[in-house]
């Protein structure tokens, strides 16, 4: 019996590979639970008085996050903490999510905010991807779905009068996306991934990632240990993007050279200042037609939904 490395008492139930650690279940929940918080210091996530909506799919990640802030939050009774939830339509996959994101709202006694791409675009995701499928258009279920969620968790964050907008973004989300933003040869996104973002334009809430120091295997694990029920069924349409390609590249090299996703990660962070010299700096100002924030006169849902014919 192999026992764990930091409380030299009980079993290890869990192997660092990229550290070497060996941990039991509680040392193993300390931990994340510290890299949490170590995170949000370091990057100053929040104030103390701070209003934070934490965006809550009803997967892993996202109640994962919800438990270990509300256990935070707690220290701080001058801030506020609430959920978002956002049904993007999708048959047979978001009613089991929506749910589990209630109920676990309700467990913490967080108040739980949730719209729907029909309440904000008239359509369901679902419906969209027909459409799309009909008029022979290139894009991915999940070109359109990402698109159309940022913009849904920024209004109804907005209106909630968040300060913050938390994500699960964990750090397998984000070293894939820093591959698939040099894939595509995207300088300005590049420079722009990081744990806080600031976007100068008061209707943009900003985001923060307190979740993007953990490797996905382990916010699943200490979900499984706390006993948080989660969705485990994919999203129908996740295989169909390339993301999915880059994760099981990403999850392949993982295993052979342990800490590689640290390493990609790390790398963006340390080249940042010369990306963001780099790339070309461009002022926010508001959509001609929805009169939401963009770079361009007419900003990316709009140009979506009017190459559908549907706004």
């Amino acid at each position: 019996m192999a026992l764990c490395t930091l409380c030299e008492r009980r079993e290890a139930i869990f192997l660092r590979p990229y550290s070497g650690e060996r941990l039991c279940a509680r040392c193993f929940s300390k931990s994340i639970e510290r890299k949490v918080r170590a995170t949000i210091s370091r990057y100053e996530m929040f104030e103390i008085d701070d209003k934070i909506m934490v965006a809550v799919s009803g997967g892993k990640d996202s109640l994962t996050l919800l438990h270990i802030l509300e256990k935070i939050e707690r220290e701080f009774p001058e801030s506020e903490l609430g959920a978002v939830t956002i049904d993007e339509g999708i048959r047979g996959y978001r009613d089991e999510a929506m749910k589990l994101a209630v109920k676990n709202c309700r467990k913490l006694n967080i108040e739980h905010v949730t719209s729907s791409f029909k309440d904000i675009y008239g359509y369901k995701l679902d419906e969209i991807v027909d459409i799309a499928r009909d008029k022979g258009k290139g894009l991915t279920p999940c070109s359109y779905c990402g698109v159309l969620r940022r913009r849904a968790l920024n209004i109804v964050a907005r209106e909630w009068g968040a300060d913050k907008l938390a994500t699960a973004h964990n750090l397998d989300d984000e070293t894939q996306t820093i591959i698939l933003n040099i894939l595509h040869g995207d300088v300005v996104k590049l420079a722009k991934l990081k744990p806080v973002l600031t976007e100068p334009h008061p209707k943009f809430v900003q985001r923060v990632k307190p979740l993007c120091e953990v490797p996905e295997r382990e916010t699943t694990l200490y979900a499984y240990l706390k006993r948080i029920e989660f969705q485990t069924t994919p999203c129908p349409y996740a295989r169909t993007a390339l993301r999915n390609d880059i994760r099981n590249m990403l999850n392949r090299i993982e295993e052979k050279h342990p800490g590689t996703k640290f390493t990609i990660y790390r790398s963006i962070e340390k080249i940042r200042p010369a990306l963001e010299a780099t790339a070309k700096k461009v002022r926010i100002k508001e959509c001609k037609l929805c009169g939401e924030p963009t770079i361009g006169d007419i900003c990316k849902v709009c140009e979506m939904l009017q190459e559908l014919s549907i706004l």
